[in-house]
């Protein structure tokens, strides 16, 4: 069994490479994958910055050719008009290097902003997607739950999130740099899902006290604004809400650019030349980049946020390399269990074998002695008994060998040693 992970994220490929790729319900995309010959189990990692596939398999090769497939038929939109070399902007790992990125990732150690906490929720959704479309079976099921340990001994043993932040934080970081006041401000937020909650929750924490709340939903936009006390409005009133707004925050789904060029312009012409700030945290891009023309508008997307997270990046990076140092030590717990798991099929055969002529034994001893029905199980547990001390040591060392690296060849040996390859007993 090899486990395979093909993904692609901030690190690989620039935002509008990104924004590509969509995954609105993973469960239809993961049967589709398990339904194959070649995949037997699966889960898909999508937030802002990334979109992985995680798969164990027993034809690794021909896994392999089906997830590039994947990626490039059912992941990435087929209109789209962006050049790209599929395997310039992914990456493949395998084995140990597939478990230490999953273990990485909840820790929120592979983050665009590392300690970021929605990281280890949004791997638990993951999870809970591949639980319910039937793709997540016994070993990526052991991962998962190991990889939430994990983040949980990240999280208590560094101080990685004693000061937690996430991208939306960092958009706020921005804005910071940009206006010395927020007191005077106002903000215009597009969206009302947990990026834009954050965003919300920070804005007012600095002082920003006229925020307006734009969704599709009039309803979602009211309860979000109700918690803030903020106003709540629809995306028909998007143009006069850009016209009045200093910053403006946007984090709402589509395909589509929801501020295009034209509204933008529209917008501006109002302002009077007053700036406008637009920080876009969506994926795919909410603001269309054609708006970067405009005089005074000035748009920031995830790509500039990770170039601020960078920059703070050395705050964290010690407690970084003690969180990595927990995964290590995980992973290899985990390629332990995982490498033990060789030996499951020689000790089951070894027992079954072992098993096969204790009873054809018995058989024979009980059929040439009158024993009453107590004594003949009595005869029948002693022989078990003799048996499961036979094979203890055995086992035990073939469990522990089968961790190691050169655990197969005493694999092998022991198969030879009780010919649990030859189909006749030859006793």
């Amino acid at each position: 069994m090899k486990i395979i992970l093909l993904g692609m994220n901030h690190q690989s490929a620039p935002v509008e490479v990104r924004e590509l790729l969509a995954v609105e319900d993973p469960g239809p995309l993961l049967r589709k994958l398990v339904d194959s010959e070649d995949i037997e189990e699966a889960a898909i990692f999508s937030t802002c910055n990334r979109v992985e596939v995680l798969v164990l398999t027993r034809a690794p090769e021909s896994a392999r050719h089906r997830l590039g497939v994947f990626f490039n038929r059912d992941l990435v939109r087929q209109d789209h008009r962006v050049e790209f070399d599929f395997e310039e902007v992914t990456y493949e790992y395998h084995d140990s290097e597939a478990v230490s990125h999953v273990l990485r990732v909840a820790s929120s150690l592979d983050s665009m902003v590392v300690g970021e906490p929605q990281i280890l929720g949004q791997t638990k959704e993951a999870y809970r997607a591949a639980v319910e479309s039937g793709s997540c079976g016994p070993i990526l099921g052991r991962l998962f739950q190991h990889a939430f340990a994990t983040a949980k001994r990240v999280k208590t043993e560094t101080r990685i999130a004693e000061r937690p932040v996430s991208v939306a934080r960092v958009a706020v970081d921005l804005a910071k740099q940009i206006f010395e006041r927020f007191d005077e401000k106002r903000a215009l937020l597009i969206g009302a899902g947990e990026m834009g909650e954050t965003a919300l929750r920070t804005l007012r924490k600095h002082g920003l006290e006229s925020i307006r709340i734009a969704n599709r939903t009039p309803e979602r936009a009211a309860a979000l604004a109700a918690q803030f006390g903020a106003t709540a409005h629809g995306l028909d009133e998007l143009e006069t809400l850009l016209a009045e707004a200093d910053v403006v925050i946007t984090s709402i789904g589509g395909d589509d650019p929801i501020l295009t060029l034209d509204l933008a312009k529209r917008a501006m012409r109002d302002r009077r030349k007053r700036p406008l700030f637009v920080i876009d945290i969506g994926v795919p891009r909410n603001a269309d980049p054609a708006i970067d023309a405009i005089d005074n508008l000035y748009r920031y997307d995830l790509d500039d946020l990770g170039a601020v997270a960078n920059e703070n990046a050395e705050h964290r990076a010690h407690e970084a390399e003690r969180g990595m140092a927990i995964v290590v030590e995980e992973q290899q717990r985990f390629d332990g269990w995982f490498a033990a798991l060789r030996a499951v099929p020689t000790i089951r055969h070894l027992r079954e074998r072992a098993e096969a002529i204790r009873l054809r034994e018995l058989e024979k001893t009980l059929g040439r002695i009158a024993l009453a029905e107590d004594q003949q199980a009595a005869v029948d547990a002693l022989t078990k008994a003799i048996v499961n001390k036979i094979l203890h040591a055995p086992v035990s060392r073939l469990k522990r060998e089968a961790e190691r690296e050169e655990g197969m060849a005493y694999l092998q040996t022991a198969r030879v040693l009780f010919e649990l390859d030859d189909e006749l007993d030859r006793e």
